[in-house]
């Protein structure tokens, strides 16, 4: 059980820092730049970021669902573990929707110099990631109190 709640805590503290960094820290710096400037920077941050938010997610994953099943599966667990489940398998689908639709299409226009479009695409990460960012710490307050 140890073992899973430091990959679980290790996965969780990389996607939500990285979010809150990415957010409140990176993202209000880099918009003194200009747009062909500004979005190959974020471009290619991001697919450094999304990647290791990859392994992040498979470590919540597989770490998350084995300690459900230490305690007895979801029947045994309580309503915060279950929230708490529910928040992060929100929070997984958003970032796949991320990944899918658009961070390809910020890629796509950086490669192509289309800054307008890039910064569409842009946009909608940003508030892609600010929700995320609100789950994330939605469900870590879960998690929290899940453990009395």
């Amino acid at each position: 059980m140890q073992i899973a709640r430091w990959l679980h805590l290790l996965g969780i503290v990389v996607w939500v820092g990285g979010m809150f960094f990415a957010h409140m820290a990176l993202r209000p710096s880099v918009q003194a730049l200009a747009p062909p400037q500004r979005l190959p920077l974020l471009a290619a941050t991001l697919a450094r970021f999304l990647a290791w938010v990859a392994v992040a997610v498979v470590a919540i994953l597989a770490s998350g669902f084995a300690m459900i099943a230490m305690m007895g599966g979801f029947a045994a667990a309580n309503s915060w573990v279950v929230s708490m489940a529910a928040g992060g398998l929100a929070m997984v689908a958003i970032y796949v929707y991320l990944v899918a639709l658009p961070f390809r299409q910020l890629r796509a226009a950086v490669s192509a110099g289309d800054w307008p479009r890039g910064g569409a695409a842009m946009q909608r990460i940003r508030h892609l990631v600010a929700v995320n960012l609100v789950f994330g710490i939605v469900v870590v307050t879960f998690g929290v109190l899940a453990r009395g």
